[in-house]
């Protein structure tokens, strides 16, 4: 069975489809550029669907590499039977490819290996026959320098034995199907460690079943583990597995059958217990992250596509009390026209200095909006600026400054700001994030930026390729401004990454801003496979030709400007008039590559050229509460969504702590995924219910608020 018919069974997929993806991604294809300008040769598969393909397909070519390493390792040893060949070549995971090849790995010295280096092979196999009644008198003719009694040779029998049963095949299945069926998890907490682990108090005695616990229970039962707070197992009932292994090898009631039977008991609690508890161990560790990564992609994809207030001219304010408020005033481009310090706030308390400094400034650059960050300080700084008397309008925003500081220490930092400190770059960033929180943010590895569950604890391999993917997809349904991008921004553009994104940021410095799409293949090593790629994704304002500011992809231009001919008028006629798009058969200009699905694209596009999708920023305004002291229970009170995990979304109430929202009190219907209630950002209306002021925990309820 090919590649692509193994991906088509295994994701359900027509064969055809994913054989056209596979060959779009051979020939250096993104997963953004075939998701939006190949549908037809897709049966319009989405980005998800596109990137299960490329993993599948990662994970065949490392189990058949496996698999060539496995059979050349036992063909070495001259072991390798036909049959054995066909087993190896007919397995379909990893799992069973590992049991077979299981006997044949080079091992550390065993018990058993050392037993049958002291010639106790031939009784072992005896006594496994079950055969022989006086089996201390068999074992008896086997004593010499190295084994000296009777028990010694049983003994080194049974461990002889208990290597054979945990390398059996079907015991190993038999004692798999007892795990996938009743394997428990649980916790405890180590001894004296009750007082330094507080905050694992829910796990110190726990336990359920395994399929039945959530990714973030896991990861945190394995956090504790592994600061040896908690002491973490996983096993089914042992009184289910061993009679199950019992059938399986003992037929007897001998002598002979009573050793079999202590080494199937040994083999379990020694050897397959111990095993097979780390597979699992593993594949739920492994099951944990993957949820894990999906929580916080969806996350990160809320937070990079968030609304922008887009180009206002803005005030950004690092908020602090003892060090000051860091003041940076930005044109409508975010570049940095002024920056100041001001100290509103205990202990210099400077309320009408600060006031007047912001009033001159704010009167001086002509400023739209104010951007505050929601760290130390936030709350109050907010309430200050609010009194302040504006000669024109200002709107007040708070941002998320989660990844801020990592930001203005970073080296993209010291190179955009060289000259300035980092309270003065972190202040920026916030002003930027709140007239583009994706050009900004994609400035900051996603780990940082504050949203998700137990990020630290997962694969980093596999989360790094899930963010880079998500800022990507991102970053490409959008489309990037071309004239004004940073390099960073261009980096995630299909078919760039950075030395493209460098070159063409060069190349505008050198020769000014781009006039037209095509002038892209004149930037440095930028040739006609990347231009293809990356054209449909970057927008140009006011440029001569208006698709160079749409979605429509340079490939599809003569086909809009046909459409527009056959009309007879132009393409700016095409996109002003409703009416003439409306007269368009888009069955006349289905041919060869060109289908329904992306003459329908074509004219979204033509309907909202330039526009933002992500809609625009709204000023948000908290209660009258700044600390955890100000709540009481059934307060109502209103919030903003600032993360959100399988078990509910924490809520920013204008306290120091965000308060939970349980998955159980977003709504009065059952709820499977919080984020089919709320995104983040999404202001809401919430209850308190319960505050725990030794922990510092808010539980907030959404229901018949």
């Amino acid at each position: 069975m090919t590649y692509a018919n193994r991906i088509a069974a295994a994701l359900n997929i027509p064969l055809r489809r994913v054989e056209a993806v596979l060959e779009l991604l051979e020939s250096g294809a993104t997963i953004p550029f075939i998701a939006r300008y190949r549908k037809e040769a897709t049966g319009s598969l989405d980005e998800v669907q596109i990137a299960d393909i490329q993993a599948l397909l990662k994970k065949i070519e490392e189990l058949e590499k496996r698999r060539a390493a496995i059979l050349q390792s036992i063909e070495e040893q001259g072991k390798l039977t036909p049959e054995l060949r066909k087993a190896i070549e007919g397995a379909d995971t990893l799992t069973q490819l590992e049991d077979l090849y299981l006997p044949y790995r080079q091992k550390r010295k065993t018990r058993a290996s050392m037993a049958i280096e002291k010639g106790l092979e031939p009784l072992a196999k005896r006594i496994f026959s079950q055969k022989d009644k006086e089996v201390e008198a068999i074992a008896a003719t086997y004593l010499n320098d190295a084994v000296a009694s009777v028990e010694d040779a049983l003994q080194g029998a049974r461990d002889i034995i208990a290597e054979w049963v945990s390398e059996n095949i079907e015991a190993r299945d038999r004692v798999r199907r007892h795990f996938d069926k009743g394997a428990i998890i649980s916790s405890r907490v180590a001894r004296g460690k009750e007082e330094a682990g507080a905050k694992y108090r829910d796990y110190f005695e726990w336990s359920e079943k395994l399929v039945n616990c959530p990714s973030h229970r896991l990861l945190a039962m394995r956090r504790g583990e592994e600061e040896d707070i908690l002491r973490v197992s996983i096993e089914p009932e042992e009184g289910m597995v061993i009679p199950d292994l019992e059938r399986q090898f003992l037929f007897g009631y001998g002598a002979a059958t009573e050793q079999v039977r202590l080494a199937v008991h040994d083999s379990y609690k020694r050897l397959l217990q111990p095993g097979i508890e780390t597979e699992f161990r593993n594949s739920s560790k492994d099951k944990a992250d993957a949820e894990a990564i999906r929580v916080f992609a969806d996350n990160l994809r809320q937070l990079l596509l968030a609304a922008p207030l887009g180009e206002k001219r803005i005030l950004g304010v690092d908020p602090g009390f003892r060090t000051g408020c860091k003041v940076v005033c930005l044109d409508a481009s975010g570049n940095l026209l002024h920056n100041d310090t001001m100290y509103p706030h205990e202990p210099q308390r400077q309320v009408f200095e600060a006031s007047a400094l912001i009033e001159h400034l704010a009167d001086k650059f002509a400023i739209d909006a104010i951007a505050v960050g929601n760290g130390t300080a936030g709350r109050e700084t907010m309430d200050f600026l609010r009194k302040i008397k504006f000669g024109s309008p200002v709107e007040i925003f708070q941002v998320n400054e989660a990844g801020a500081s990592i930001y203005s220490a970073s080296d993209t930092a010291r190179e955009e700001f060289p000259n300035h400190d980092v309270t003065v770059r972190g202040a920026i960033s916030i002003g930027r994030r709140l007239m583009d929180p994706l050009a900004e943010l994609v400035k900051i590895d996603p780990k940082s930026i504050g949203v998700g569950q137990y990020q630290h604890d997962v694969n980093q391999t596999q989360l790094k390729d899930s963010l880079d993917r998500t800022v990507e997809s991102c970053v490409n349904s959008v489309g990037i401004n071309l004239n004004t991008a940073s390099k960073h921004l261009l980096t995630y553009v299909s078919g760039l990454g950075p030395v493209l994104a460098q070159n063409i940021v060069q190349y505008r410095a050198e020769n000014g801003p781009f006039k037209k799409r095509s002038e892209l293949k004149k930037v440095a090593r930028l040739g006609d496979k990347a231009f293809e790629q990356c054209a449909g994704f970057l927008r140009i304002r006011e440029a001569q030709n208006p698709l160079d500011n749409t979605a429509v992809h340079p490939e599809r231009y003569a086909l809009v400007e046909k459409m527009a001919a056959d009309l007879g008028c132009t393409v700016s006629d095409l996109i002003r008039d409703r009416a003439r798009r409306q007269q368009i058969d888009l069955k006349r200009y289905v041919a060869g590559e060109v289908g329904l699905p992306t003459l329908q694209d074509i004219m979204k596009e033509l309907e909202k050229p330039g526009l933002d999708p992500r809609g625009e920023a709204k000023a948000f305004e908290f209660g009258n509460v700044h600390s955890i002291e100000d709540l009481h229970e059934g307060m109502v009170l209103p919030g903003i969504v600032t993360n959100i995990t399988n078990f509910g979304a924490f809520v920013d109430i204008g306290i120091k702590d965000s308060g939970l929202v349980h998955v159980s009190q977003l709504s009065n219907k059952f709820v499977k995924n919080p984020m089919e209630v709320v995104q983040l950002g999404q202001q809401v209306t919430v209850k308190v219910v319960e505050i725990d002021m030794v922990r510092k925990r808010v539980a907030l309820t959404m229901k018949n608020v």
